[in-house]
């Protein structure tokens, strides 16, 4: 029994997920799948999901990146909070160390570009902004 192997892991490779769609997307999903394009409904959402996360690469990215602890000091200024809003994007801050926010960022600022705050460490901010992140620091 030694040379027995397992077809399968422990885990599978994939996970089952289930989505709802309307008549019509349905239809036209099946008309592709008719005319040869694609193999099954499976194999159009499989490829539909593989080019939306292509085209939605670089924002992953600065995701994961934005997501990661960061070790030591990180001063967070007014320029590199205003660069974050004119991004359109939130802050998670996760710091192992010391974080500082600049005393001249205001609340509204800091509210706007800031969602979520992890020190493990200090955190060095003003009475307001501490005040306004109060809900969002952990």
């Amino acid at each position: 029994m030694s040379n027995v192997t397992p077809l399968r892991g422990k885990f599978p490779e994939n996970e089952k997920v289930t989505i709802n769609l309307g008549y019509v997307d349905l239809g036209r999903i099946d008309l592709l799948v008719q005319e040869g394009f694609y193999a099954n409904r499976s194999d159009f959402i499989r490829t539909a999901i593989r080019n939306q996360l292509g085209n939605q690469s670089d924002m992953v990215t600065k995701s994961i990146e934005r997501h990661t602890m960061e070790l030591g000091l990180r001063d967070y200024t007014v320029a590199d909070l205003q660069a974050v809003k004119a991004a359109n994007e939130v802050l998670h801050i996760k710091v192992v160390g010391l974080a500082r926010i600049a005393r001249d960022v205001t609340p509204e600022l800091a509210l706007a570009t800031i969602g979520s705050i992890h020190v493990l460490g200090a955190l060095q901010a003003s009475d307001d902004v501490r005040k306004a992140l109060s809900a969002r620091i952990t």
